[in-house]
């Protein structure tokens, strides 16, 4: 099903590919769920260096939630990530406060 939902500003329209192209192809998938905005990008091989260019774009955007800090720490995974590896989920950023979602039992 295709994506009907808005578009980023800085990631340039490319044409449709069909299947047959996609499978010959290693894609990358980056994702970063921050409240209700979901970045998600995809990319290979040869837009890996338009890719880290967005994440700039989107770091300096001020309409975006989108901060220097998440530009730097997906650029650090683009860079680190091999082509068609999975990556293991980014920790959200610790903001000096630790909130405990349940107390455990004390235990002797």
């Amino acid at each position: 099903m295709p994506w009907n939902g808005p578009r980023l500003p800085g990631i340039a329209a490319r044409p449709r590919r069909t299947a047959i192209d996609m499978a010959q192809q290693d894609l990358n998938v980056l994702a970063l769920v921050k409240g209700e905005e979901r970045y998600i990008f995809l990319f290979d091989e040869a837009s890996r260096a338009e890719t880290l260019r967005v994440l700039g774009r989107y770091a300096s955007n001020p309409e975006l939630s989108f901060s220097w800090y998440d530009a730097a720490v997906l650029s650090q995974r683009i860079r680190e990530q091999p082509s068609g590896q999975i990556s293991p989920p980014i920790p959200a950023p610790h903001h000096g406060h630790s909130k405990r979602r349940f107390e455990l039992p004390a235990t002797e």
